[in-house]
């Protein structure tokens, strides 16, 4: 899943994005308003972690604009700001949850889930492909009911792959969704990644999903 970090404070940010990065959720990170908003506008995020106080633009005129334009992306706002009337506020302007500073991670990552499950927009949290099953609310594969031991830049790959299987995924492409950098033709990030991934989902299994496509990239597909 997708997720837009919308935080002034450079160290709160930080933490926030490798917290949430090692929880196997690929993370956007912006220090205003103003850019929070343009990039809410121009991609789809499932979630928004949004402070109120910010430079440029604050946080309530930004789930303001983003709900009078349709936009559906979950609203957590994040926040210092811990008045009822605050509360009542984020949540009559179309924020979804409110979680107070400071906060315990796990709070967080629990308040997320629970976001994630009562949401109709986010996708059916388990995805079958053959024998892999993927519960990716709960950040768990498995094929023929065999538990995969991956790491979580490796579940969000397989994610990633399996949200869109059967389409072919260049190598820019997945660098720019999972690792959220330009592909560098000198970087083997991808190809090392899928590379261990393969190890452990497909070679100890006769039935192989992740499929090479020379020269354009990568396919997750049950060619059976």
């Amino acid at each position: 899943m997708k997720i837009l970090v919308v935080e002034d404070d450079k160290k709160t940010a930080s933490y926030l994005e490798r917290g949430l990065t090692e929880n196997g959720y690929i993370v956007d990170v912006a220090y205003d308003g103003e850019d929070g908003l343009q990039r809410a506008k121009d991609n789809d995020y499932e979630m928004i972690i949004l402070d109120v106080m910010l430079p440029r633009r604050d946080g309530w005129s930004v789930v303001s604009e983003l709900r009078k334009q349709g936009k559906q992306s979950l609203v957590l706002f994040l926040t210092a700001k811990d008045d009822v009337l605050d509360r009542i506020k984020g949540l009559d302007l179309g924020a979804d949850a409110y979680l107070v500073k400071p906060f315990a991670f796990s709070e967080l990552i629990a308040q997320m889930k629970t976001l994630f499950r009562r949401s109709p927009s986010i996708q059916a949290p388990v995805i079958k492909i053959a024998d892999l099953e993927i519960d990716f609310m709960n950040h768990r594969a498995l094929r023929a009911s065999k538990r995969l031991d991956l790491t979580p830049k490796e579940f969000a790959l397989l994610v990633y792959m399996a949200k869109h299987t059967g389409e072919i995924l260049s190598r820019t492409i997945i660098a720019d969704q999972v690792w959220n950098m330009h592909f560098d033709s000198d970087t083997n990030v991808v190809d090392v990644h899928i590379r261990r991934l393969r190890s452990k989902m497909d070679d100890p299994f006769e039935k192989k999903l992740i499929h090479t496509v020379r020269g354009m990239g990568y396919i997750l597909q049950d060619q059976s």
